[in-house]
Order: C-alpha cells, then structure tokens, then sequence
C-alpha cells in the first residue's frame, strides 16, 4: 500500500475516536492494541469493547504529524478528553489495508490549570 494509503487507515481509526464512531475503522481481526498502562489487548471485539468504553472521555483529536516508514505510521497528535488534553504518539503497524497493531504512547494532563 502507499504512504497516503497506510496514513488513511490511522486517520479513520483516529476520527473514528474523536467522532465516537469506530464503524467504519477497518480493524484486522488479529488486531492488537497496547499502551503504557495497561496489558496488551487481542482481537477485534476485545480492542472495541475497550475503546468503546473511552469514547465518553475523548473531546477531539488533533493531528500534528505523520511518520511514515513502510507499514508503519507514528503519528503524534493531543486527544482533549474530560480531564484535559494528553500529547500521544501512536505507532500502527497497517497490513493490506487494515490497522493490524497500534502501539500507545503518551503523556497524560495532569488535570485542569
């Protein structure tokens, strides 16, 4: 797939977050999700459920930028949620058209200031 292939298959997963709509993300069914706090999560309903439950917290996204490195695409970008805003990087591994692993990793608000 092309660079602008693989980045479009982030972003949907990405507004599919700030949109609170994950029907259209083109999640593998293998799929695989881990973050710095918590374990690793498999599976495609498994990785639902769970973003499923975080979609009442998330405000918005907003993109900052876009690493593309074959498969793999980092993407830096603020989530605003109920508690502020966390800076995250996501790393997504994209295989044949579909988001195959994302990698979390970010500093969380520490609240209101």
């Amino acid at each position: 797939m092309s660079r602008s292939e693989n980045i479009a298959v982030v972003e949907s997963y990405l507004n599919g977050l700030a949109r609170k709509d994950l029907s259209s993300v083109p999640f593998a069914p293998g799929i695989a999700f881990e973050g710095p706090l918590m374990p690793k999560l498999v599976g495609r309903e498994t990785i639902l459920g769970f973003l499923t439950s975080i979609l009442p917290f998330i405000k918005g996204i907003e993109i900052k930028q876009h690493i593309v490195d074959g498969d793999y695409v980092a993407t830096v970008f603020d989530m605003e949620t109920i508690n502020g805003v966390d800076h995250v990087m996501d790393l997504c591994h994209v295989v044949d058209g579909e988001l195959k692993e994302v990698s979390a990793f970010y500093y969380p608000s520490q609240g209101p200031r």
